[in-house]
Order: C-alpha cells, then sequence, then structure tokens
C-alpha cells in the first residue's frame, strides 16, 4: 500500500525547497512564481527504528522499507480554478494524492517575494481552500442535474441519498468550508469516494518557519493552528531551510545537529507520522534470515486482508497468522523466549491486525 502526498501552497512558500529536502532531490527552487510547472515526484524510504532492530536480530538478506510518495504541485493563486497560473492542470494533480501537505509562509524575509506582497498565514490558507472548494462545487453542481429528476422520483433509494448528499455539500462548500468539515454516514462516505473531492482529502498544513522559530513557533504558526482545530486538521511546524540541510548530512551528524537545535526526530519523520495518524494508516512487519520488510495497511484491516497486501494468493489462501508483537520480540531478546513467555500467538480470520505486528502468514491455494 503505497502513499502519496501532494505538496501544495501558493508560490515561494518553501515546497520546492521540502521537497528537496525531504527527497533529497535537486529540482527547481527559485524566487519566482510558477518555478514549478509539471509535478516532481519523488519516492522516499521511511525512517522506522523498528526495521533497524529487526535486521539487527535477524541479519537479513533483504531489508525492505515502507515508502512514502510526494509530489510537488506547482503554487496556486486566485483564479486557479478557473484556470489562473495553469491552475486546472494543477488541480488535477492533486486529485491523485492521498493526503495534502499545505506549506503556510509562516515566516519574515524581505528577500523572498510574497506574491500578495506581505506575509499573512490566514489569507494565504483561505486562498487555496477557495480554490479547492471552487473546484470541488463545479463537479457537484455539474452532477446535481443528472441524478436530480430520477431522486424526486424516488425510484432508486441510491439516487435519493447521491442527492441530498451534493445538496447538502454544495451548502456546505458555498459557505468557505471544506468537504471534510462535514459529518457522514457510512453509506454517504461510500458515495463520496467516486468523487474524489479535494476538500475531503486529509491535510497537514506544514508551517514554514525561520530557523529560530523552528522549537517554539511563533504568532504566524499560531494562527495556523486555529483553523487547523476548526476544520480537523493537523499542524507541523519546520524549517525548510534547516530540513534541506539535513538532507545532506551523515545519520550521526544529523542527530547531533537535531540535538543541537532542540529538536529529537527531522521534519520528514514528523510529517510522515502526522500524515500515517491523518490517514488511519500502519505498519506491521515480517522478518526472517531471508528479508526483513515493513508493509503499511489501513488501520482496522483484518489478518486475511494484510496477507493480500503481501499477495493476492495469501488473502485466497488464508489459514492463519503466527504472530508476536515487536515489543515483545525487543522484551524477551528472541522468538524462542517470546514463545517460553506465551506471547506467540496463532490468530485467524477475524484478527484485526495492530501497529508493530511481526507476522508470518500460513496459507494454502
Amino acid at each position: 500500500m503505497s502513499l502519496t502526498a501532494g505538496i501544495v501552497g501558493l508560490p515561494n512558500v518553501g515546497k520546492s525547497t521540502l521537497f528537496n529536502a525531504i527527497t533529497k532531490s535537486k529540482v527547481l527552487a527559485e524566487n519566482y512564481p510558477f518555478a514549478t510547472i509539471e509535478p516532481n515526484v519523488g519516492i522516499v524510504e521511511i525512517n522506522d527504528p523498528r526495521v533497524d532492530e529487526l535486521v539487527k536480530i535477524y541479519n537479513p538478506r533483504s531489508v525492505v522499507r515502507t515508502t512514502f510518495s510526494f509530489t510537488d504541485i506547482a503554487g496556486l493563486v486566485k483564479g486557479a480554478s478557473r484556470g489562473e497560473g495553469l491552475g486546472n492542470q494543477f488541480l488535477s494533480h492533486i486529485r491523485n494524492v492521498d493526503a495534502i501537505c499545505h506549506v503556510v509562509r509562516c515566516f519574515d524575509d524581505p528577500n523572498i517575494t510574497h506574491v500578495d506582497g506581505s506575509v499573512d498565514p490566514s489569507r494565504d490558507i483561505e486562498t487555496i481552500q477557495l480554490e479547492l472548494i471552487f473546484a470541488d462545487l463545479e463537479m457537484i453542481e455539474k452532477r446535481i442535474p443528472k441524478i436530480e429528476k430520477k431522486a424526486q422520483l424516488k425510484v432508486d433509494d441510491e439516487a435519493v441519498t447521491e442527492y441530498d448528499l451534493l445538496l447538502k455539500l454544495k451548502e456546505h462548500l458555498l459557505k468557505g468550508k471544506p468537504a471534510r468539515s462535514l459529518t457522514y454516514s457510512d453509506r454517504e462516505v461510500l458515495l463520496l469516494k467516486h468523487y474524489q473531492l479535494l476538500t475531503m482529502k486529509p491535510v497537514v498544513y506544514v508551517a514554514n518557519v525561520g530557523e529560530l522559530d523552528v522549537v517554539k513557533g511563533n504568532a504566524y504558526v499560531d494562527e495556523v493552528k486555529k483553523i487547523a482545530i476548526q476544520e480537523r486538521s493537523e499542524v507541523l511546524t519546520i524549517c525548510a531551510k534547516i530540513e534541506e540541510e539535513l538532507a545532506d548530512l551523515e545519520p550521526e551528524d544529523k542527530a547531533m545537529f537535531l540535538a543541537e537545535m532542540g529538536l529529537n526526530e527531522s521534519g520528514l519523520d514528523r510529517l510522515v507520522k502526522t500524515t500515517y495518524y491523518l490517514l488511519e494508516l500502519a505498519t506491521f512487519l515480517t522478518a526472517g534470515e531471508k528479508e526483513v520488510r515493513a508493509w503499511t495497511f489501513k488501520r482496522g484491516m483484518k489478518a486475511p486482508e494484510c496477507a493480500g497486501i503481501i499477495h493476492t494468493d495469501f488473502e485466497r489462501g488464508f489459514i492463519r497468522a503466527e504472530i508476536m508483537s515487536f515489543d515483545d520480540l525487543m522484551k524477551y531478546g528472541n522468538v524462542a523466549k517470546v514463545k517460553e513467555a506465551g506471547r506467540y500467538r496463532i490468530e485467524g480470520k477475524d484478527y484485526v491486525v495492530q501497529d508493530g505486528d511481526i507476522i508470518y502468514f500460513r496459507f494454502n491455494v
């Protein structure tokens, strides 16, 4: 299960600098609007210390970590939903991602141009938000007339549900509120999946600050946090400049640099954790002399579904799952001692997989 996140924001807020840092790529990051026209895509390995510990125990021939795909989407401007600044092209790129990382400028620098002439996080967020809302409204307004008659005649229950949902959504969006801030029934959630609404996608606001504000934040960051609370989003404070410097350091030097800054982990690691939380994702592990591997799954998935992430045959012929937790393996030291302690379990098809489970799937096709 591959995770994709789109990095969006106004021009010159630090999107491409952040992208350079987290993917160790060197894409164009210049001080003028639309330096990025085609989206740059980078795939990074997710830093999971549990994988490193399993490698020490099993000394495998192969190590495979989970990955995170970042798409650096060009700076949106006012009128993007109507095609301003190549906006329609950019909006189409956003539809293909699982989550949105909205970079917001939260620093003052007279040498870096702001498209609106001043730093104002609330205004900047509203600009991007409205363009995404307008794009969603356009899609909904095209759909409503196509099902209106069928819904009003009440000959199709699903059409009635969809029609009522679209009217509710339209009213909500017209108030300038994102679709994700509404509450939906399970049936409505299923219907909404077909639309790929931009404002339904979970958002992490990345407050890009100067070096001196990376630990404590500033008044600009406080503005962003207020908005995030209202719409059920998350906020991450980072300094894209620092992240770019970290990208070129060796692990030991990176740890020392972070400690000097008063940080426990890099912005990328925090961004991954935050996005995983928003998307309700977790990681299970497989381990042996041949391979140690991390796998991403959706919280709530059962053992056969997780087996299917490895291979469809595993799910089709699922017999059982042999499981121990990573924490138990660390506590007892090896598999034999985990078994002696009665912590090695046999689970069936109804078992809900937990983050950090180390699993061996038994199957027969």
